[in-house]
C-alpha cells in the first residue's frame, strides 16, 4: 500500500472481547484483558505504518448498564494497562490522549489517566485517543454547551463553531471506522464526524483482530473512491 492511499484517521470499535471470552467457556473478564493485548498489536502496527491518529472506543457511556462486577474489572484493568503500556508509547513515539467524560471515573483512574498523558505528550509520533466513557450525543451536546458558555447565544451555529469544541478537535478528520465482532452499527461513536467516514465492519471478534485482518482493513479503504458528494468522473479530473 502506498503510503498516500493510507487513511489519516483511523476509529476502531473494539467490539466481542465478551463473547470471545464465553466462546471458550471463560469469564467475559479473559476476553478484556485479551482485548488489551490485541489493542497494544493494531496501535504498534498503526505507529509503524505512519498513521497520524488512530482513536478507539474503549468504554462508552452506555457501558455503565453493564453488570457491577464486570464494569469494575475494567476500570482496574484501564488503570493497570495505562500504567504498564507507558513504556510501549514512549518506544513507538505515541502521544495519549483520553476523549469523553473522565471526570465520571474513580480519583485513582483520573490520576493514572493524568500521569500518562503527560509521560507521552512530548511524542511526535501516533496520536492515540481513547474514547472513555464517551458517547457521540455527548460530544455534540457537549459542544454546544461550550459554544453557549462563550456567548455564541446571539447568532447562528455552524458547523465550525460545533466542530471546534467537539472533543476530536484538533485531530484529522476521520476517514476510517472500523467495527470488529461482526455487528454492523456505529453505537453512538463519532456521529458527528463519521459522516463522510468510510465504514469497514469485520465479523472477527476483536481478540482476533490482528495487524493482518488490519491490513486488509486499510487496503479494502485504499481501493474506495471518496466523492464527498461529486461525480466519480469529477474525483478522477480532481486527481489527474
Amino acid at each position: 500500500m502506498e503510503t498516500n492511499n493510507l487513511p489519516k484517521h483511523v476509529a476502531i470499535i473494539m467490539d466481542g472481547n465478551g463473547r470471545w471470552a464465553e466462546s471458550r467457556n471463560r469469564n467475559r473478564t479473559f476476553g478484556h484483558k485479551a482485548g488489551v493485548e490485541k489493542t497494544r498489536e493494531i496501535v504498534e502496527s498503526s505507529a509503524k505504518l505512519g498513521i497520524e491518529s488512530l482513536t478507539l472506543f474503549a468504554f462508552s457511556s452506555e457501558n455503565w448498564s453493564r453488570p457491577k462486577d464486570e464494569v469494575s474489572y475494567l476500570m482496574e484493568l484501564f488503570v493497570l494497562a495505562l500504567k504498564r503500556e507507558v513504556k510501549m508509547l514512549n518506544k513507538n513515539a505515541v502521544k495519549l490522549s483520553f476523549i469523553g467524560d473522565t471526570t465520571q471515573f474513580s480519583p485513582k483512574l483520573q490520576q493514572s489517566i493524568f500521569e500518562a498523558e503527560t509521560q507521552t505528550c512530548n511524542n511526535d509520533g501516533l496520536l492515540l485517543n481513547i474514547a472513555a466513557n464517551y458517547g457521540g450525543r455527548w460530544d455534540i451536546v457537549n459542544a454546544v454547551n461550550q459554544c453557549l458558555k462563550a456567548g455564541k447565544t446571539k447568532q447562528e451555529l455552524t458547523e465550525s463553531d460545533i466542530e471546534a469544541n467537539l472533543a476530536t478537535e484538533g485531530l484529522p478528520q476521520l476517514d476510517l471506522l472500523i467495527r470488529t465482532g461482526g455487528e454492523k452499527r456505529i453505537s453512538n461513536f463519532l456521529i458527528w464526524q463519521a459522516a463522510y467516514a468510510e465504514l469497514y465492519f469485520s465479523d472477527k471478534l476483536w481478540p482476533d483482530f490482528d495487524s493482518v485482518a488490519y491490513d486488509k482493513a486499510l487496503s479494502d479503504y485504499a481501493l474506495r473512491q471518496r466523492r464527498f458528494g461529486q461525480t466519480s468522473a469529477q474525483v478522477k479530473l480532481k486527481h489527474k
